[in-house]
């Protein structure tokens, strides 16, 4: 069974995923460059390069879960745009340093900004679209699209 789940769960974030690429033509993001699992990851490695959104279940079977992933993986390219780094943790017994910081209960959906502030926990799942409007608020945000702006005139 074990041997199983890793493979559901490649098929899971990669067949969307070229279904999008597919359907966008122009997206070059690779579910692999966005998604980590998050049992064994420390969050300062993210710090000022990154934005994580961590994603707890209690396990990968859980349907808020499955419907989280489902989500990410319509539009991972707007997640990637905004420099999301998606960290996903189904195992509660892990002990991760994930789940010492953040104390999860059952499912939970964290973005965390690159400061390394908690900006945002939500109980259900989000969809992206309402994940980067959040994302686009913040200050940081806002002046990297200015910056862009600036540099591509």
């Amino acid at each position: 069974m074990k041997l199983i789940l890793p493979f559901v769960f490649a098929c899971l974030f990669t067949l969307p995923v070229a279904a999008q690429q597919a359907s966008e033509g122009s997206s070059d993001v690779v579910a692999s460059e966005v998604f980590i699992e998050g049992t064994n990851v420390d969050l300062k490695q993210f710090l000022w390069i990154k934005r994580p959104l961590v994603v707890f279940a209690d396990s990968p079977n859980d349907p808020q879960f499955i419907r989280q992933m489902e989500l990410l993986n319509a539009r991972l390219s707007a997640l990637a745009e905004r420099d999301v780094v998606i960290l996903t943790d189904t195992d509660p017994g892990s002990g991760s340093a994930l789940r010492d910081r953040l104390h999860p209960r059952g499912f939970m959906l964290v973005l965390i900004v690159k400061d390394g502030t908690i900006y945002l926990r939500k109980p259900l799942p989000w969809d992206v679209r309402e994940i980067t409007r959040t994302i686009d608020k913040l200050p940081m945000r806002q002046q990297e699209i200015n910056d862009r702006r600036a540099g591509g005139s």
